[in-house]
């Protein structure tokens, strides 16, 4: 049980919280009583914190800004990184919530039962300014009575004040069909108070180190399909119209003004920094034009998306745009391998300008990057950000071995929603434990113990697992460390090194020992690695 919550904290809850919130994903979209676009609630909810986990992900390292907490800074992260990945509704409501979450803990040196509180209070303060016209019976009404919760419970015990703001936040979930009578038709509870609940509860189980009770959500009733035209606002507006804004905060009050004139559903939401911040701007409306103008008058308008609702409506299958697939490889055989699968391959250690390269190459809208390895995650991120600038999308799948990408192009369909379709692939990724098998280059300790130049190391998701003198043994081994925690599917890639009948020699092996097990060997010709292992 923690007494306080610290950087390590928030980044067991953002892990914790995007797993839950993808165990309750469909649950979630089934609440929903709106199409697409701002339907599939429990989707957006998971696209905006995968990029809030992406964001923590990618900046383990970096020291805290100055005046900052190492809490306060992974906080800011969190949200900067949800800000930036929010989709619908009630994703960039989300990410607001945790950027007020963020400001309300980011200058105190401990953050405790009451500092809390004070957080979720900063929480529900900024949702509900981020949002043109409130409504009650939504996400707001959920988080504000955590926050009233919080506030009553008046003490310096962590654990304490997080199970009181979840608890009141379930019974405000349980309320909202009272609030809003389009959820009492569809005998629903709100989804994104519903998302919220769950977030909160995955902070109570970091908190206490004990699971909680799942919130029951009010059963779902029968009803005729598109009881309600979208989650908020009316049916006189025709298009949702998104986009991300670099401006100042004078020029975004301006900009309200404006879309507030032009539609209905208004959501502008920022990540604090000035003079020139980046924020995410949502609205319906049916001149698409002016309120992209309203933008740009503003200030630099990308990653602009506009969606009629008549065609959600009418085509409720995924979206068709190009996509593509953008891999890191480093050998012959594993470059092979994924341009086998339609991808466009990138040399190993590329730079920022190579790999945006690569994506407009590609001629698509929309672009998924697999990077192989953890130090090329960041510019693959940075390149990404850069693309968004041409207008394409891109979204970086962070896997760190050619086994997981292997993994993810596999289940790459087309016919799927961009959206869900790297979601697909993500998941794919990290159900591939992978493996490396090396020499050590020098004297060192390890958690597996001492280590000489010239040792065989298998080191287990970067981890160094086993060390021996024998190459086969050692690849042998760490096979079936790897199948002792389960798997179908082992893969091999061979590298340039590899002594001849390497793979065969593993591939024997598991046949005697695990042969049940399906094993595909390739020549993969990566250097510094004899044998690289993936186990699905």
């Amino acid at each position: 049980m923690l007494d306080t919550l610290d950087a390590a904290a928030v980044r067991r809850w953002c892990v914790g919280g995007l797993a839950a919130l993808k165990r309750h994903q469909s649950e979630i979209d089934q609440l929903n009583v709106y199409p697409v676009p701002d339907g599939d609630t429990g989707t957006n909810l998971v696209l905006t914190l995968t990029s809030a986990q992406q964001a923590l992900a990618m900046d383990l390292d970096t020291l805290p800004d100055s005046g900052s907490t190492a809490h306060g800074h992974a906080s800011r992260l969190m949200a900067q990184g949800a800000l930036l990945g929010a989709r619908g509704n009630s994703g960039v409501i989300l990410s607001q919530i945790l950027r007020g979450f963020a400001d309300g803990v980011a200058a105190v040196p401990v953050v405790r039962g009451r500092e809390l509180a004070v957080a979720l209070r900063s929480a529900t303060t900024a949702a509900y300014g981020a949002v043109g016209r409130p409504v009650e019976g939504t996400l707001l009404t959920v988080v504000a009575a955590a926050a009233d919760a919080a506030e009553r419970a008046d003490t310096d015990d962590l654990c304490r004040v997080a199970r009181a703001a979840a608890r009141a936040a379930a019974e405000a979930l349980a309320r909202t069909p009272q609030q809003l009578p389009a959820l009492a038709r569809a005998g629903v509870v709100d989804a994104g108070g519903r998302g919220l609940c769950v977030l909160l509860d995955a902070l109570v189980e970091v908190l206490s180190g004990e699971g909680t009770a799942p919130v029951a959500p009010t059963p779902r009733t029968a009803r005729p399909a598109a009881t309600v035209a979208r989650e908020t606002g009316s049916e006189e507006y025709a298009y949702e119209v998104q986009f991300l804004l670099d401006a100042t905060a004078e020029a975004v009050d301006e900009m309200r003004l404006t879309l507030d004139a032009l539609g209905d559903s208004l959501v502008v939401v920022g990540d604090g920094r000035e003079p020139v911040g980046t924020w995410n701007v949502h609205v319906h409306v049916n001149d698409v034009g002016a309120a992209v103008e309203a933008g740009v008058a503003a200030g630099r308008p990308y990653r602009i998306s506009v969606t009629r609702f008549a065609d959600q409506r009418e085509s409720p299958g995924p979206a068709t745009a190009s996509r593509a697939a953008v891999v890191v490889a480093t050998g012959i055989g594993i470059a092979e391998l994924f341009a086998a699968e339609g991808a466009t391959v990138v040399p190993g250690n590329p730079s920022t300008g190579e790999l945006l390269d690569a994506v407009r190459s590609t001629n698509a809208a929309r672009v998924v990057v697999l990077p192989n390895d953890p130090n090329t995650e960041a510019v693959a991120s940075a390149a990404a950000r850069e693309a968004h600038r041409y207008g394409i999308k891109v979204s970086v799948v962070p896997t760190r071995s050619p086994v997981q990408a292997l993994a993810a192009l596999a289940v790459r369909d087309g016919t799927r929603r961009f959206e869900d379709d790297v979601i697909a692939m993500a998941e794919a990724a990290g159900a591939c434990r992978y493996a490396e098998v090396c020499h050590a280059s020098r004297e060192a300790l390890t958690v597996a113990g001492p280590c000489q130049p010239g040792d065989v190391l298998a080191l287990v998701e970067g981890e160094v697992h086993l060390i021996g003198a024998d190459l086969t043994d050692i690849c042998a081994a760490v096979v079936d460390r790897m199948l002792g925690g389960g798997g179908e599917l082992v893969t091999l890639l061979a590298g340039v090194d590899a002594p001849a009948g390497l793979t065969d020699a593993v591939r024997a092996h598991v046949a005697r020992r695990w042969p049940f097990v399906e094993v595909h060997a390739y020549p993969g010709g990566q250097p510094f690695y004899p044998l690289l292992v993936g186990v699905e």
